[in-house]
């Protein structure tokens, strides 16, 4: 029978080597895993040489060490780099490779500095006896409710590394979403930062030069058109008021501030949202796919459905959708439907009540929420790629306009000067 040497990991996270005889690798991996160890490398003798270190290996850290050293490990990281690191651990722990393995290698190749800390942080606090839930719940800013609360989950069930594909897939889903619905707002708001440039650069100093030439040349203010009076005046009112009209720009976003960190001001302000004209249909279909995507990927994961449901009211993203979750909440404490606060809300919109009272009905819920999901992603799509298209010709119309008029405005005057040379 074939020697199998093999690098393993035990249960108090220390570095073992032996060797044993078994019949294929697949069944050397699965002796050792009966027998309380993790199998880190195996290779059949003869065939290849495993790296064995002296001594025992790495001597487990303290739990407090683990706990005080991820307070100063925490920090907030981007969405997309949580998405690959949890691909990448899905990855190697579906391929066999241990958890405790599986976070080592990627401390080591982790490019970002504050996630390499924050894993390296999670290997320590496993090793020391945590789960992996325990462990993550001790970096709030980084691991969230949603993806703590599943990973119990999956640890619960013995389906880690299945939880971990499905953040995985909920992660990259989310995070293009989002970048959709960003692209759809930084497109105008970029065209009327330019616009506005523009015209405050046009009337502040190319048009008091025009007034100063035009004074000269026509002697009266009264000879001007109609619109080129009309343009000085705003350009003096403008250079007289830039201060004034700054101070109130900027008190108004600490005001908007102020009140989107209130309970009230954030329910008005994420109703204004809801209702906004273009935009509005774009953030009611997001908030929609985003609680159909985390409540169904949390209760196909094997999350209670309350405990579910308030992880999903946290993460909503709106006040006015967190509302109406909470509500469901209540009613299925109360052992009602699903069904009847949704449409109660006025905020999910037919299709969706319908397909959720489907779900209920059957016993598919979870598989319901998904194809809700899957939808209303296609449909933000076909709304931003709807919204960009009529957005282009829309802003490019309006700078034209602004400038337009303010150049226009300076051309008339030009005009009866050349006439009045020409009668001479």
């Amino acid at each position: 029978m074939p020697v199998f040497n093999y690098i393993a990991v035990d249960a108090k996270g220390e570095e073992i080597s032996g060797s044993l005889d078994a019949g294929s690798e697949s069944e050397a991996i699965s002796q050792l895993r009966q027998s309380g160890v993790y199998p880190t490398a195996i290779v059949q003798e003869g065939k290849g040489k495993l790296n064995v270190k002296k001594g025992k290996g790495r001597k487990a850290r303290s739990r407090g060490k683990s706990k005080e050293k991820s307070v100063f490990s925490s920090g907030k990281i981007k969405g997309k780099v949580l998405m690959i690191f949890t691909r990448q651990l899905a990855t190697l722990i579906d391929s066999g490779l241990p958890l405790l393995r599986g976070l080592t290698v990627l401390g080591k190749q982790e490019p970002n500095p504050v996630l390499k800390r924050t894993i390296n942080n999670l290997a320590d606090s496993v090793q020391t006896g945590s789960t992996f839930s325990e462990s993550l719940a001790q970096h709030p800013k980084i691991f969230n409710k949603l993806y703590v609360n599943m990973v119990k989950a999956g640890e619960l069930g013995g389906v880690l590394e299945l939880v971990l594909i499905r953040l995985a897939e909920y992660s990259e889903k989310a995070q293009k979403l989002k970048n959709k619905i960003i692209a759809a707002m930084v497109y105008p708001v970029i065209v009327m930062l330019i616009a506005s440039a523009i015209m405050v650069f046009l009337l502040t100093v190319i048009v008091p030069k025009f007034e100063d030439i035009f004074e000269d040349m026509l002697g009266s203010r009264e000879a001007l058109p109609t619109l080129t009076k009309w343009v000085i005046d705003l350009s003096a009112n403008l250079k007289e008021q830039i201060v004034p009209i700054a101070i109130g720009f900027a008190v108004f976003v600490v005001l908007f501030k102020v009140a989107a960190s209130t309970v009230g001001g954030r329910r008005v302000i994420d109703q204004i949202k809801l209702k906004m004209p273009l935009f509005g249909s774009v953030q009611r279909k997001s908030a929609i796919a985003r609680f159909s995507r985390t409540l169904g990927t949390l209760v196909t994961s094997g999350v209670p459905i309350l405990q579910a449901l308030n992880i999903t009211r946290d993460t909503a993203g709106n006040a006015v959708i967190s509302n109406a979750i909470q509500n469901v909440h209540d009613a299925v404490k109360e052992g009602e439907s699903i069904v009847n606060p949704l449409e109660a809300s006025r905020v999910f919109p037919p299709m969706v009540i319908s397909m959720v009272d489907v779900g209920e009905e059957t016993g598919q819920l979870p598989e319901m929420l998904l194809k809700v999901a899957d939808v209303y992603d296609d449909e933000v799509d076909n709304a931003v790629s709807a919204l960009t298209s009529m957005l282009e010709p829309l802003m490019i119309v309006i700078l034209a306009v602004v400038v337009g008029v303010i150049v226009m405005a300076l051309f008339l005057p030009m005009v009866e000067i050349i006439k009045g040379v020409a009668n001479q």
